[in-house]
């Protein structure tokens, strides 16, 4: 990771532009006027938690703002989950849906791959998404209060964005084209600086208790999604990184919920 501010901007921003949909008018006009190739994922790495940050942010708005038009808990929630979903394009649940489609549909590694490049949704996949959003929801509403709900949204968004950079370093790419081999590996250093910033806002966020207990639940469902994509796929894709930060996410909001 550079030294120089600029870099780091440069460095989050972009990591904004590939992980989110959000406008990004400054990244767009400040890479036209300078000849410096724009930074790899991989580079990027350490900001993953940042950005998670800014996108769970935008979920605990939109739950306070429906909570303040006396919404029920649960349609708050769902509220909330879909905010953050339309900040990222979705990003990450058709991660979700692309890779349960190709584990439970194919036979081989060759099918399972092809499955996943498929643009079409199949049964698992669907039942992955509400599963995944139910969850999601009903961990919100079980929290409830405005700020409480704000600080579990961006410890969660944090930490399933944290583990991100240490599948990138920890498993090969499944193919030698798209995004798992375009991304690059980040360092032991970065990949240990994102998962510490993750770690510190999951800690401010929901406290002591429930922020190591998001941590450790998290790292061990990112642990389990590797081995499986390893042993199904021999490695990670675009698809398996946006299911492993679904899975890493819904996992979080639940510790939260349990030990808060």
């Amino acid at each position: 990771m550079s030294a120089f501010p600029e870099a780091w901007r440069d460095q989050f921003l972009a990591a904004s532009s590939f992980l989110t949909r959000l406008p990004l008018a400054y990244w767009a006009w400040a890479r036209a006027r300078t000849d410096t190739p724009a930074p790899s994922l991989a580079d990027c790495a350490w900001a993953f938690p940042l950005v998670g940050l800014v996108i769970g942010a935008i979920g605990g708005i939109a739950y306070a703002v429906a909570s303040a038009l006396n919404l029920p808990p649960l349609a708050a929630a769902l509220i909330a989950v879909g905010a953050t979903a339309l900040a990222t394009g979705g990003l990450h649940e058709d991660g979700l849906a692309d890779t349960i489609d190709g584990f439970g549909g194919g036979a081989t590694r060759e099918a399972k791959l092809a499955i996943m490049r498929d643009s079409r949704i199949g049964t698992y996949g669907v039942l992955a998404l509400i599963f995944a959003i139910g969850l999601r929801a009903v961990a919100l509403a079980d929290i409830a209060a405005r700020w409480h709900v704000l600080g579990a949204l961006v410890a969660a968004h944090a930490v399933g964005r944290g583990v991100l950079p240490a599948a990138l370093r920890w498993l090969e790419p499944a193919r030698s084209d798209g995004l798992g081999a375009e991304a690059g590996k980040p360092t032991q250093n970065m990949t240990l600086i994102a998962f510490g910033i993750a770690l510190g806002l999951a800690l401010i966020g929901v406290g002591i208790r429930a922020g190591l207990g998001a941590a450790i639940v998290v790292a061990l469902v990112a642990a389990t999604i590797g081995f499986l994509a390893r042993r199904q796929i021999g490695g990670q894709t675009g698809d398996v990184l946006g299911a492993l930060e679904q899975g890493a996410e819904t996992a979080a909001l639940l510790a939260i919920a349990a030990w808060s």
